[in-house]
């Protein structure tokens, strides 16, 4: 027994070194994985891609973004919260599967809090209802007046996305039963079919939409922020219009599998402020229309905005009894 034990022991000294001198040399093995938890073309993958090369130069390390979507970003997010927390797989945190997702997944596989290292926010951006330039809806009256009457669709980024539960939360606060939810695998397909004619409202984030909306293709019919934009100056807020629930943005941040070391965790934190107040960078996340908090948001402080995210949008879901199959 003594012998096993020293044994043990000894094995247990020898493995201490590797794993500090793993700790010390990361990131030199290999290209870290920015896991983005929706389709390209979406905010997650839009911001993630102005993101990835400067956080790669300043690690000295290649960082990639791999696209693993669907029901609502969990399936990303479940992935790295069971991924080895070497500092090799990362995440884009997101609004939906770190913030809507518990009130709305009876069986969610992952705690949003406990199974990640929260890093730090990047952006957080106002979502809008929106319509074609040529649609009937002149406004939100018109639009909530079809959604008590005759019905009227609205796409979503996907079943327990923040812009579905967004919809859902409208359409019970305005009493318009007949706002009916089309989900889609992300952003993109769901414009395709605004486009087509085969929905006629989009409840999204700003950032991939504010160059149609600057040429007057889309038109949006509220925005969730809670004042209204420079940006939009012309575009009501949804509190305004007496909907003050619909008000909430969608935030992305970097988080790692819960356990990441203490030293990558503060490397990589240290990074984001510098990212996100780089000038190039400020300039296109305005006018994405997504913005960065001021102060930043790292560490502990990140992952109490999250915890307390939870908690409200959990108690509006169940409030509202959505619940995700």
């Amino acid at each position: 027994m003594q012998r096993r034990h020293l044994l043990g022991l000894s094995a247990g000294l020898l493995a201490a070194p590797r794993v500090a001198t793993a700790q010390a040399a990361w990131p030199g093995r290999g290209t870290i994985r920015l896991v983005a938890t929706f389709p390209p073309g979406g905010l997650a993958d839009t911001i993630s891609r102005l993101v990835a090369p400067v956080l790669g130069q300043a690690l000295g390390q290649n960082v990639v973004i791999e696209n693993r979507a669907g029901a609502g970003g969990t399936i990303g997010a479940d992935m790295v919260a069971k991924a080895p927390p070497d500092g090799y797989t990362l995440i884009i945190s997101h609004a939906s599967p770190h913030g809507i997702a518990p009130g709305i997944y009876p069986q969610l596989p992952y705690d949003p809090v406990a199974d990640f290292t929260h890093l730090g926010m990047l952006v957080d951006t106002p979502s809008a209802l929106l319509v074609m330039a040529r649609s009937p809806y002149r406004d939100l009256a018109q639009f909530l007046e079809a959604g008590r009457g005759a019905g009227v669709r609205y796409g979503s980024s996907g079943v327990g996305s923040t812009t579905h539960l967004f919809g859902e939360v409208l359409a019970r606060d305005a009493r318009a039963p007949k706002l009916d939810h089309v989900p889609y695998r992300g952003s993109a397909p769901a414009l395709q079919d605004l486009m087509s004619g085969a929905i006629e409202s989009f409840f999204d984030p700003l950032t991939t939409n504010m160059a149609m909306l600057r040429d007057g293709t889309l038109r949006a019919l509220a925005v969730t922020s809670e004042r209204r934009l420079d940006a939009l100056p012309d575009v009501p807020t949804f509190a305004e219009l007496g909907l003050p629930r619909v008000t909430a943005g969608v935030w992305i941040g970097i988080s790692g599998p819960k356990g990441l070391p203490a030293p990558i965790a503060q490397r990589i934190t240290a990074e984001i402020p510098k990212i996100i107040t780089r000038p190039d960078l400020k300039t296109r996340f305005v006018d994405l229309a997504s913005y960065p908090p001021e102060p930043p948001l790292i560490g502990e402080a990140y992952t109490r905005m999250i915890t307390d995210y939870v908690r409200v949008w959990t108690a509006v879901a169940r409030e509202a009894n959505i619940v995700a199959s």
